[in-house]
């Protein structure tokens, strides 16, 4: 018999109350629930306690969290060592100095007392229940002690060290990199008590730099035996008929279009010319929803890892390699199932029409950007049809491009590095990723699916995860306004649309500001995450968004595969009950992603901070990159490198920091360090376990 209450009528009766928290009694007499469920009620709200839906106070009552000042929501800790959690309701961030964070962690989820507003700042809080623990295990390097071992943690957002009791400590010696599994969590100021697990290496042995940072994230490199075994199955053909309403489109001249060493092949393109200058071109998508079905092993180990991670020197995949790099990649000269969206355009890049199909494909060609590139600028060939449906495809690219640019979609043109390493993973060289007008074809139809994806999905309420990017907020968006004013730059008062903002952009190009103006617009902008809800999305100008093109290599974008299919291929009407839990499934993807890139970040840095080691006592030349008042951040012109000018080694003057206007400015000469200035500096000191360059500063500001 089907319980006659379920958790959104719970909690708006809670959310509604007049009288403040409400016992269960109240609760049960407001949804008029029988005696003979009363139990049942009483186990839900015990469960939605512990999931921080709920909160019991005092009395055995109960209330939502965000009505008795609580923030429900994960730790992000900064290497200072306090945290910010956004509250899963609101999307609010709350500030956590490190003293209250009590035994949080980064990645976990956790109750938040809001305890003081700062006039122009962001709430102040204290943790006051950790829910759930992201991780249970720590990368560090361990140290023998007289009464007890101890391991110092090599992510250095964690200030506290473990305690390994005698006979907890494994093989480990004095001075391994270790992996240590949590098995207490005491106060803060007294650290967790755990025991080694692994030894990992000695610090400095080729892979154990990249492995710390893999495990330091809580990332598994492995994947369980059942999930492999799963893969396994599926591609010795446990699953090979075609399914319902496939379409043969294997005479498409079709082409994937990836970096050189890319394995997992998400997307291709065709492309046909029809009458009166129109197009038609096919966005193909591996359909991964038909091996990865919902609820089983597979889908299981996706969802929890989020997307795929790559590293500087390893890729960390979602699926197992049978699947991502085999099965369902795009891979030439072999049948693959995939998603299509065809699409017909105008001259103009206008969309006529475009329908979806499940569909078998055949890619001709897999070709590398580099390739791509070449065949664009005249200077090679793959084959004629094949060129000309590149000349064809980069033609309607552009023309979405100009749309793009009409709406007034932000694009940050922001220098990207790559480390190449020899062999033995020692860094060889930092070279710029170059920005080739065939990266942006592959985008420009990525960018028009995604977007038509979101409409159908926005139109038909379909239960899709959307990819959401809000509007800065009004403390960052005044702080701008005064920034830009200086620069004589004008934003209106009004709400501030992408479009002014990309005014300003191009005012500012090829000015000495330049620099500095695209800085701060960025840093004013919120991070994009995912939703169940269509909020749209302001740096690309649009109403609606969501991932679609990369099901391969990212959760949220298989969810969204699986609605589309199910509605506009199958002609289902999703259940009222598809859209329960979405909330909770984009906080989660939008976490992993976090986590992801943080891992993917570090990999790369302590790369970096290996092949600067090198060049001590070298001068370089850079931009200030930021300002604090302990110091400026500069990165380097030619490796893409950051470091620090120390207030202490500026010895010419005292020097005030002006928040306000991103300056250290010198009390009696004046001399201003301003973001943006271009400046020359010696590489003074390279600290490998804090992952930090000192500079000098030799000339400029």
């Amino acid at each position: 018999m089907k319980r006659p209450f379920d958790d959104d009528a719970i909690l708006r009766v809670v959310r509604d109350s007049g009288r403040g928290p409400m016992k269960p009694k109240a609760i049960s007499r407001t949804l008029d629930v029988s005696p003979s469920h009363y139990r049942d009620l009483k186990k839900r709200l015990s469960e939605l306690t512990a999931e921080g839906r709920l909160y019991r106070v005092k009395g055995g009552r109960y209330a939502v969290p965000d009505r008795i000042s609580l923030v429900t929501g994960r730790v992000s800790l900064i290497r200072k060592g306090d945290g910010f959690v956004r509250s899963e309701e609101s999307g609010e961030e709350v500030f956590v100095p490190e003293r209250d964070l009590e035994s949080a962690l980064d990645g976990d989820r956790v109750v938040v007392r809001v305890e003081s507003h700062p006039k122009g700042r962001k709430p102040v809080g204290r943790v006051i229940r950790v829910l759930e623990r992201e991780r249970d295990a720590l990368v560090a390097v361990f140290h023998e002690g007289r009464k007890a071992s101890f391991a110092v943690p090599r992510d250095p957002r964690v200030k506290s060290d473990v305690v390994i009791p005698w006979g907890d400590e494994g093989d480990a010696i004095e001075g391994d990199v270790v992996r240590v599994r949590i098995t207490g969590y005491g106060p803060r100021r007294r650290g967790p008590v755990g025991e080694v697990v692994e030894v990992l290496g000695r610090l400095g042995d080729p892979g154990v730099d990249v492995l710390s940072v893999l495990h330091d994230h809580g990332l598994a490199p492995d994947f369980p035996p059942e999930v492999e075994a799963a893969a396994t199955r599926i591609g010795e053909g446990e699953r090979p008929e075609p399914g319902e309403g496939r379409e043969d489109l294997r005479e498409l001249r079709t082409m994937t279009i990836d970096p050189e060493d890319a394995k997992d092949h998400d997307d291709a393109l065709s492309v046909e010319r029809l009458d009166g200058g129109s197009v038609r071109v096919g966005i193909h998508i591996a359909d991964v929803g038909w091996y990865v079905r919902p609820g089983g092993e597979l889908d299981r180990e996706a969802r929890s890892r989020g997307t795929s991670v790559y590293l500087v020197d390893r890729v960390v995949p979602m699926l197992p390699h049978a699947l991502s790099s085999d099965l369902c990649s795009l891979v030439p000269d072999r049948d693959r199932y995939a998603v299509s969206l065809i699409v017909d355009l105008d001259a103009e890049g206008r969309v006529e029409s475009y329908r979806f199909a499940r569909s078998i494909i055949r890619s001709r060609h897999k070709l590398a950007y580099e390739t791509v590139q070449a065949v664009l600028d005249g200077e090679e060939s793959v084959q004629t049809e094949a060129d000309a449906d590149l000349r064809t495809l980069a033609s309607v690219a552009r023309r979405l491009r100009e749309r793009k640019g009409v709406r007034g979609a932000l694009d940050f043109e922001l220098p990207e590095a790559r480390v190449r390493l020899d062999e033995t993973g020692e860094p060889v060289a930092i070279e710029r990723v170059r920005r080739l007008e065939a990266h942006r074809l592959v985008e420009d139809f990525m960018l028009l699916a995604n977007e038509l994806v979101a409409r159908e999905g926005s139109s038909r309420t379909l239960p899709v995860l959307y990819r959401i990017h809000e509007s800065p907020a009004a403390d960052r968006l005044e702080d701008l306004r005064e920034m830009l004013a200086r620069f004589g730059y004008r934003l209106p008062s009004r709400s501030v649309r992408p479009r002014d903002l990309l005014d300003v952009l191009d005012a500012a190009r090829g000015r000495p500001e330049e620099q500095l103006v695209s800085t701060v617009v960025l840093r004013a902008m919120q991070r994009a995450r995912y939703a169940p809800d269509n909020l749209g999305h302001f740096g690309l100008a649009l109403e609606h968004y969501a991932h679609f093109t990369s099901p391969i290599r990212r959760y949220p974008d298989l969810v969204t595969h699986r609605a589309i299919v199910d509605a506009l291929v199958l002609g289902r009407q999703p259940p009222a009950s598809a859209h329960e839990g979405l909330a909770g499934l984009a906080e989660h993807c939008s976490f992993r992603e976090e986590v992801a890139t943080d891992a993917e970040r570090d990999s790369i840095e302590l790369k970096k901070i290996e092949y600067m080691k090198r060049h001590l006592g070298e001068e370089f030349d850079g931009t200030i990159s930021g300002v604090k008042a302990f110091g400026a951040f500069v990165q380097l012109d030619d490796v893409f490198v950051d470091g620090l000018v120390h207030v202490n080694a500026l010895e010419d003057d005292y020097y005030e920091f002006r928040e306000r206007e991103y300056a250290l400015v010198g009390v009696r000469k004046g001399r201003r360090l301003r973001l943006g200035d271009r400046v020359r500096v010696q590489l003074v000191r390279v600290d490998r376990e804090e992952r930090h360059l000192d500079f000098a500063l030799v000339s400029g500001g």
